[in-house]
């Protein structure tokens, strides 16, 4: 069973490695930076950034980036997530990687949204996406 109790430190790294991920974002079409980042149940980080393609279906988004090194790299159960965009407004994934982290992620997994005040908030993954279709649908 995951902990979903963040220590300081590890929300401190989390909004950090957001905001560092943001910076390496390749969105020369959009001008739309997101940066996340992704914390494992071990404790392990990996950040991801939005990828633009000319071929726009070929994009990829920070959340996915991120998700998918991390189970590329074997883990599948994570602790917390912060997102970050340069936005005033606070940003929340979109429905295709609300449905990418409902196969790896808690209902009661913490997400975090930052702006570019650096400013969050926090919500759980089950309020993003409350009827999320899983594994147990089908």
């Amino acid at each position: 069973m995951t902990n979903f109790t963040l220590q300081q430190d590890e929300k401190e790294k989390l909004f950090q490695l957001a905001l560092i991920a943001r910076e390496t974002s390749y969105s020369p079409y959009s001008k739309f930076r997101v940066g996340a980042a992704l914390l494992s149940e071990d404790g392990t980080f990996f950040k991801g950034c939005n990828v633009e393609n000319a071929s726009f279906g070929a994009a990829i988004c920070a959340e996915r980036t991120a998700y998918v090194k991390a189970v590329s790299e074997g883990h599948q159960k994570f602790k917390a997530l912060a997102v970050s965009t340069d936005q005033v407004e606070f940003v929340s994934p979109c429905g295709i990687c609300r449905q990418f982290i409902a196969e790896f992620s808690s209902p009661n997994m913490p997400v975090f949204f930052l702006n570019n005040k650096g400013e969050h908030k926090e919500y759980t993954f089950g309020q993003l996406l409350p009827f999320a279709f899983t594994s147990d649908d089908m």
